[in-house]
């Protein structure tokens, strides 16, 4: 071996030692990342049959291809939340987890694994009912949209929410890692960022999508409409605040332009609600308000009274 490559590779040793940031040596490895993306696209294909792969279905082979595929995803899934499920444990100091992939600790594991990966599947057909609520929303809220085939299609956030709704399903059985990996693999195929715990009502629509932020604690109810750039996040990032509410909750039937912020676990937006873009929210507003602003004469949105058509 080439003298430089020697000690290179001993420098990049020490680092390891040094500094950590390696993957575990004993036991079972983290989630793939690669096998996350390939659970989002069987996942997206037992959604949308026939959209999402080049498979050819008709009446005769629909039930073996989709027998196949719900083989493969919960073999993956639970391959992945095994992996997870061991972290969880090696990271609380349960030592078990990093002893051979075989023992019986890491077979509990397996089993866990199995039981979650199957339940999360049984979601799937009810799941597919909100999905397609999210296309109708989509088609029925864009007058560019030319049919409910180009909405799958074409259209980002129904992608984003689609899988949200299934990591939200892991998220709440508290599957370590594999959430926010989903959650990060579409952020960064649409420039949709929605924690996976956020919690997310009927018919939701993001309308063009690119640069959306939903935070963890966010409650966003049915029928909202929300446009590129808008953030729905948290006042303070301080690692105390964990576990708590930090986020907004938006009621029924609003709608918010592009670039407006909404911050703060306390901040509701009440139903019927048009927020204007690049508005900065941090207090409640009223069922009905309309929130926008005036080119001139600003007032803080912090201490506002209500106006039934409010200008900022």
């Amino acid at each position: 071996m080439n003298q430089q490559i020697i000690e290179l590779t001993d420098a990049f040793l020490q680092s390891y030692r040094d500094i950590g940031g390696i993957n575990h040596l004993d036991g079972p490895n983290l989630p793939s990342r690669l096998g996350i993306q390939t659970i989002i696209s069987d996942l997206e294909s037992l959604i949308f049959p026939g959209f999402k792969t080049e498979e050819a279905l008709d009446p005769q082979n629909l039930k073996f291809t989709t027998a196949e595929k719900l083989n493969r995803v919960i073999r993956n899934l639970s391959t992945e939340i095994t992996r997870s499920l061991c972290f969880e444990r090696r990271l609380n100091g349960e030592s078990y987890c990093i002893h051979h992939s075989l023992s019986k600790e890491v077979n509990q594991c397996r089993k866990e694994s199995e039981q979650l990966a199957m339940e999360v599947l049984t979601e799937i057909p009810r799941l597919r009912g909100l999905v397609q609520g999210d296309v109708e929303a989509a088609f029925a809220g864009d007058p560019a949209s030319r049919s409910r085939e180009e909405v799958i299609l074409s259209y980002p956030g129904v992608e984003a929410i689609m899988i949200h709704r299934v990591a939200h399903e892991l998220w709440v059985r508290r599957v370590p890692l594999i959430p926010r990996m989903m959650s990060e693999v579409i952020h960064g195929k649409t420039g949709i960022d929605i924690h996976p715990g956020a919690q997310i009502g009927e018919r939701f629509f993001i309308d063009h999508a690119t640069g959306v932020v939903i935070g963890e604690t966010c409650e966003i109810g049915s029928h909202v409409k929300i446009y590129q750039g808008v953030t729905l996040g948290a006042l303070s990032v301080a690692k105390e605040k964990a576990g708590t509410k930090r986020h907004p909750t938006i009621e029924d039937d609003v709608t918010i332009y592009a670039g407006a912020t909404i911050l703060g676990g306390k901040t509701v937006i009440g139903k019927g609600s048009t927020i204007g873009g690049n508005v900065w929210i941090t207090s409640s507003v009223p069922a009905g308000s309309k929130i926008y602003n005036k080119a001139s004469d600003y007032i803080t949105m912090n201490s506002f009274d209500y106006i039934p058509d409010f200008q900022i």
